[in-house]
This record gives C-alpha cells, structure tokens and sequence, in this order.
C-alpha cells in the first residue's frame, strides 16, 4: 500500500476541504436555528458562541456588519474569530445586526434528589 492509502503522512488539509458553517447560513431561519444550537450545546463556552456569531456575521457580508454595528471590518474580524475578546456591546450591536436578539429564558432546572427529612435520618442512624 502507498502512503496515500495508509494515511501516513498525508495533509488532512489535501482530504477534505475545512468546513465553513457561514456557506449554509442562507436565510434567516438558518442562522436562528445554528446559533440555538450553539448556545444550546456550547453556551458556556463563550469562544464557541463568539466564533459561532462571526460565521454568521461572514454569512451576511462582514462589511455589512461592520457598517450597521459601527465598527471596523477587521476588528470585527478579529473580536469575532473565536480567539477574540469582544465586549457584551459589541455582542449585541452584532446580534442585531444580523437580525438576532439576546433574552432570557428560564432554564429548566434538574429534578433534585430528595433528601429524607431529618427526623428519618436519625431514626436510621
């Protein structure tokens, strides 16, 4: 078998072409379904959610958001790469810019163990 075959030493990058989310972000519905899915899953992790916005944010044209949030085209860029640290107004002048809103929602907490009421605890014990 030739190297090529075997997968030894070959550039992952010659494979496959690296996925880009911001090529299926195409309409409204899309980005609102993908960043649901990312705060979902990844919520905590706010690079994830940054990097999630910037796809959206190629998706619609960076030029466009820089000019409707204000801010420059590469700052955007770079706030946005996942690897930035955007401020919370930066988040949301991009959040509406791309047509999205942030908002609460209550979260549905875990059922907690009960706990034995403390008068059978110590007629177990």
């Amino acid at each position: 078998m030739s190297e090529k075959t075997t997968g030894k030493n070959v550039d992952p990058g010659k494979i496959a072409a690296p996925y880009d989310a911001a090529e299926f972000l195409r309409t409204p519905e899309d980005i609102e379904a993908y960043l649901e899915a990312i705060f979902e899953d990844y919520g905590d992790d706010s690079r994830v959610v940054i990097k999630a916005l910037g796809d959206v944010a190629r998706a619609q044209g960076m030029q466009k958001v820089a000019k409707a949030t204000g801010l420059n085209r590469e700052g955007l860029y770079k706030a946005l790469s996942g690897t930035g640290n955007p401020s919370f107004e930066t988040v949301s002048k991009v959040m509406a810019a791309v047509g999205m809103t942030l908002k609460p929602v209550r979260r549905v907490r875990m059922a907690r163990r009960k706990a034995k009421p403390r008068t059978a605890r110590k007629a177990a014990a």
